[in-house]
């Protein structure tokens, strides 16, 4: 089967040979678009990471496409609706580094309550030993609010146990057996957030969850708490959240994502004016906002980024790749 792979990085095209013996198989670094998908002419699979945006431009410029592997659990940049009604199978990775982003998560947290970030930087500025403003205080005790119990939710609250935190949570499905046996209660969406000192996002982005975290419910978080995001951008409204945080209202957050990152990826094009895209420009604009605020700790989409994790991705894509290619599709969406 003829297969073209988008949105390679160092080492993945060596092992998708590995994993993909048999198949035809072309290699680009940069993502699937019209621009690029002239590429993938004439393959009947071709699998991309979340910088692509396959949308029904993309897909029709296609004919011989059969399936798209994305190399992600997500799917929202995939126009899931037109693949149907073209005919094109959709498989994801339904899990993967659910321990890889729980530590990532914490290592945020951490961060932020130790200040560790603002404690590298005052010795960076030549300051030596000066502590003012670096007092932290301890996770122990404190209650840690979980928007999302799948897998890395799980995982999130198993840590958040071993550090003695208190633990609430909130899901639109929520698994009340875990939590009996695993000593947290759930509560809705206002509930958690007026009660935890820190809130933690790992929903699905979805039209239910998008700005989960918003402009009417931000400000029922407490004086001073925190927010991490390490699941999706959209499950909280930019504008919101650099309102509450450069008012003081939360003491910091720590984001792996944000609201319109691929415009971070191409702020050149955006930047070029389009009217029908001052909204665009508007959140990219916050962003950079947030990524010069003290109390912000912010990194590039990289919390499932580890050996581990890239390895059960590429062997998931590979084995649904394979399914495919044998009739047989393996967590097909479509």
């Amino acid at each position: 089967m003829k297969v073209a792979v988008f949105n390679t990085q160092a080492g993945e095209e060596a092992a998708l040979r590995e994993l993909l013996p048999g198949h035809e198989l072309s290699f680009f670094t940069e993502p699937l678009s019209l621009e690029s998908a002239p590429g993938a002419a004439g393959c009947e699979a071709v699998s991309v990471f979340i910088g692509s945006q396959v949308t029904a431009q993309v897909i029709d410029a296609l004919p011989a496409l059969k399936c798209i592997a994305t190399r992600s659990t997500g799917f929202d940049h995939i126009d899931l609706g037109h693949a149907k009604e073209k005919g094109v199978v959709v498989c994801t990775v339904p899990s993967y580094g659910s321990r890889t982003v729980a530590e990532f998560t914490f290592g945020l947290m951490l961060n932020l309550s130790r200040k560790i970030f603002q404690a590298r930087l005052r010795l960076l500025e030549g300051a030596r030993y000066v502590t003012d403003d670096l007092r932290g205080f301890d996770l122990h005790d404190k209650t840690l609010g979980v928007i999302g119990t799948g897998r890395i939710g799980k995982n999130v609250i198993a840590i958040a146990k071993a550090f003695g935190m208190e633990v609430i949570a909130s899901d639109l499905y929520p698994d009340t057996a875990y939590a009996e046996a695993h000593g947290f209660a759930y509560t809705d969406i206002p509930g958690l957030l007026k009660r935890s000192d820190i809130v933690t996002l790992h929903a699905p982005a979805t039209k239910e969850t998008r700005h989960i975290i918003n402009a009417d419910n931000i400000m029922l978080m407490k004086q001073g708490a925190f927010l991490i995001n390490t699941a999706r951008g959209d499950l909280v409204e930019t504008d919101a959240l650099v309102r509450a945080l450069t008012s003081g209202h939360l003491g910091g957050v720590g984001l792996d994502v944000l609201e319109g990152e691929d415009d971070l990826r191409e702020e050149a094009e955006l930047l070029a004016y389009k009217p029908e895209r001052i909204k665009d420009f508007k959140t990219l604009y916050e962003n950079h906002l947030l990524m010069d605020h003290p109390n912000a700790i912010l990194t590039p989409h990289v919390a499932f980024d580890t050996d581990e994790a890239v390895h059960e991705i590429l062997a998931t894509t590979a084995d649904n790749i394979n399914s495919f290619a044998r009739g047989v599709p393996k967590n097909a969406l479509t």
